[in-house]
């Protein structure tokens, strides 16, 4: 299944894309696709409809984030390893965990808005799981059985924010609408293979990812496992899986960083694509 969330910001309903790529309207069924709609028995209520009763979504009606009930995004960085080669960076030992506020989580076509005294805006396409099942020290062996399915995420950052001055990464990584996710959550039993995905992004129809799961330093069985042992994951919880090469920190002093009027495209095979404008600070 493909589960969503529609409409006007702070308004959502739920509702899932049915197999003719027609967006279905779930509200009459369920509350919100949040923590009691992820857990097995929620998703089951959902797989046995016949959604071709649901009442239609009229065409370009707003995409919001594709779960709603986030009580933590939690983020591995340099978990790719050409990645942390362009980082100039060994491969980590374990995974290196940050966190995003959960204030900066927008639907997938949201503006990306440049925080105020911004300079250094960066672009990173990713796979995100999404949690179904309260995971606390979790085995790699179990740990799909923990994860209600995958999203899109651009984990949008603030390289200025993030690594100079006092140089933490939680302030580059957390400012409104830097967390674009979706379209829709995928459910895990059609995703048999979260380590064989292509994932890209373009600027402004300049290729500036592209690149696979498999390139992973830690995969997701072992992601979730390992965050299992320092935190609880809670249903509706959101892991940043990292990203792949060519963000524009890793291309050089010289490579321009986003601006005001710039548009990214991106996204994870099978998993939908996103579209997100920059826009200069307002406010």
């Amino acid at each position: 299944m493909k589960l969503l969330r529609f409409g006007p910001p702070g308004h959502e309903r739920p509702g899932l894309l049915d197999r003719n790529g027609v967006i279905r309207d779930l509200s009459g069924v369920v509350s919100d696709i949040g923590p009691a709609t992820l857990t097995e028995d929620g998703l089951a209520h959902l797989r046995a409809l016949d959604t071709d009763r649901l009442a239609q979504v009229p065409d370009g009606t707003r995409l919001g984030p594709c779960v709603t009930g986030v009580s933590k995004v939690v983020c591995v960085g340099l978990n790719y390893r050409a990645h942390a080669a362009e980082s100039g960076l060994p491969e980590p030992a374990e995974p290196v965990l940050f966190m995003k506020a959960t204030t900066a989580i927008c639907g997938p076509n949201d503006p990306v808005q440049m925080p105020r005294g911004a300079t250094k805006l960066d672009w990173e396409v990713e796979l995100g799981i999404v949690i179904g099942r309260t995971a606390r020290y979790v085995d790699r062996a179990d740990a799909f059985d923990h994860i209600a399915g995958y999203c899109v995420l651009n984990d949008v950052s603030e390289r200025a924010f993030q690594t100079e001055s006092t140089g933490q990464w939680v302030k580059g990584k957390s400012a409104d609408s830097f967390c674009p996710i979706g379209p829709w959550m995928v459910t895990r039993d059609e995703v048999p293979d979260p380590q064989a995905l292509r994932l890209w992004l373009e600027v402004d129809g300049q290729p500036m990812q592209d690149s696979t799961t498999a390139d992973m330093i830690f995969g997701v069985a072992e992601i979730v496992s390992y965050i299992s042992r320092f935190m609880t994951l809670l249903p509706g919880d959101v892991i940043a899986t990292g990203t792949p090469q060519g963000v524009a920190m890793g291309r050089g002093p010289n490579h321009p960083w986003l601006q005001p009027g710039q548009t990214m495209r991106l996204g994870v095979e099978g998993l939908g694509e996103q579209r997100q404008s920059v826009r200069a600070f307002e406010g």
